[in-house]
């Protein structure tokens, strides 16, 4: 009842109209800023930080917290119609939003992700509501040897469950971890495979990457011979957006489940709305209705992604206001802004500053009905950029390509590294390697490594540690229960076929003898 009436006061807050408009302004910019390839939430904060320097502190963090969690539903419009993803935690809707485009239903997969958005957004605001302070607690069990456990069950899934050979799916995302490697050691900081070259030095860029293994890769695709076709040339009318109730149906089970999810990787330091989209999109395919259609273009597809990064934007408030501790790199610039405003996040930031604090939370409502609204009424305009004939879309998409490539870096480096990627993408494409556990791998693994190797020097080297902590231990179990499957299932099958070879035999000796 207490949270209640505090909430009750947050929106007395939040609904004034110096922080409503600071809202609303922020739930506009943050879609524009999403959707702009190679810009992002952390560039998108960063940039329009100064914007916020003439406000109070809590209109402007209000206006900063709109602009990061509407980035979330920008960054899925250009990867859905024009297969760029518009920042990292949009690479999953593409595989699913991108073919459902091509089909001819752009405007479903539009609305799919704002809806899911937003039920990702609501529940992982509500559980911060309820319980931001336990939450960020649980985070603070997330150790190095947990989050080790935690990666290591990511990066297996999305290996053996992406594609239609397993192998195929664990040399990408082998490739993966090795470009991971490439730049300074995370732990010791000598440099490693960066063959005399400044630019490696730093590491490969994620953003020109991911442009080029889509973005430009499309491009090439687009610029090979092929029957011509009236998907896109079509009529697309609103009427042709709008869910029947069986698609929306669909949509409910995966958005919830993906939002408890999203909402708990929200709150683990140094995880953020990426890992949150990657592992929503895993658990579909795992346990999902339809888990063997992912990929091909259904509203699960989107929906897990676009829900569970949203919410875990909504979870990532919790440590960053209960402890001061920023789950990203976004927060970090949101964490930066408080400390600006002379605001201590921390424990006792509830109790010294409620009037801010239930006033921020408030205004996430506030911006995630704003934004819902923003967001599907720009979908009948969003949707011609498909009735764009071929000849026209190629050039834009490069010039998109290369300036998002180049935003990234300030150098061509980006664009260079942007091209190769786009290349080596084409061709893993036409010869049936996935390329989202390839991706997964490069965004996982220094997390993972970082995990790994602070885990085996608390334990002086002993792989035990992982068994000795409880969280890790399940973790670990199930695991080797997902590895060895395969092995059982064979087993199985070859023991299952003996019986049935040696009960055939059987029932012809019999007829012999008769």
């Amino acid at each position: 009842m207490e949270t209640f009436n505090l909430l009750m006061q947050g929106f007395q807050t939040a609904l004034t109209f110096q922080n409503f408009s600071a809202a609303a302004i922020g739930a506009l910019l943050g879609i524009l800023v999403g959707a702009m390839p190679g810009i992002g939430s952390l560039a998108g904060v960063a940039l329009l930080l100064p914007l916020t320097f003439k406000f109070n502190p809590t209109t402007g963090i209000i206006m900063l917290s709109a602009i990061y969690y509407a980035n979330m539903y920008g960054g899925s419009f250009s990867s859905i119609l024009i297969n760029i993803p518009g920042d990292s935690p949009a690479v999953m809707t593409a595989l699913d939003g991108h073919p459902m485009a091509k089909k001819g239903h752009p405007g479903k997969a539009l609305l799919t992700s704002n809806l899911s958005s937003f039920i990702g957004g609501t529940i992982g605001i509500i559980i911060l509501t309820i319980s931001g302070p336990v939450l960020a607690r649980l985070g603070l069990k997330f150790g190095p040897v947990e989050m080790a456990a935690l990666l290591m069950v990511a990066m297996t899934s999305l290996s053996w469950l992406m594609g239609d050979n397993p192998t195929k799916g664990l040399i990408s995302t082998l490739l993966g971890i090795i470009l991971a490697t490439v730049g300074f050691d995370i732990v010791v900081g000598t440099p490693r495979f960066d063959f005399g070259s400044l630019h490696l030095l730093g590491g490969i860029s994620f953003i020109p990457l991911v442009i080029g293994m889509f973005g430009f890769s499309q491009v090439l695709e687009m610029m090979e011979p092929r029957e011509a076709t009236d998907t896109i040339n079509k009529k697309l009318t609103l009427k042709d957006s709008l869910l029947t109730k069986e698609e929306f149906k669909r949509i409910i089970p995966p958005a919830i489940r993906s939002s408890f999810l999203g909402t708990i990787i929200g709150i683990l330091p140094g995880a953020g709305a990426t890992t949150g989209s990657f592992l929503g999109y895993v658990m579909e395919k795992k346990v999902g209705k339809n888990k063997d259609k992912m990929g091909t273009g259904i509203v699960e597809g989107v929906a897990s992604c676009e829900a569970a990064n949203n919410a875990a934007a909504a979870g990532a408030f919790a440590p960053l206001l209960s402890l001061g501790i920023p789950g990203s790199g976004t927060g970090a610039v949101l964490l930066g802004g408080l400390l600006m405003y002379g605001l201590n996040p921390g424990p006792l930031l509830f109790k010294n500053q409620p009037e801010f604090t239930w006033g921020l939370i408030a205004s996430l409502y506030v911006a995630n009905v704003i934004t819902l609204v923003v967001a599907i009424s720009i979908i009948p305009f969003l949707v011609k950029i498909l009735k764009v004939p071929t000849r026209i879309m190629v050039p834009i998409i490069t010039t998109v390509c290369i300036m998002g490539s180049y935003s990234s870096s300030n150098s061509l480096y980006g664009v260079v590294l942007m091209l190769i990627a786009g290349f080596v993408g084409f061709h893993l494409k036409k010869n049936n390697y996935p390329i989202p556990p390839l991706l997964l791998a490069f965004v996982l693994a220094p997390t993972l490594e970082r995990a790994f190797r602070r885990s085996f020097i608390i334990s002086d080297g002993s792989p035990l540690i992982f068994f000795q902590k409880p969280i890790a231990a399940v973790l670990i179990v199930f695991l080797l229960l997902t590895i060895s499957s395969p092995i059982f299932k064979a087993l199985y099958r070859k023991i299952r076929g003996n019986r049935s070879e040696i009960s055939g035999e059987a029932n012809r000796s019999c007829g012999e003898t008769k």
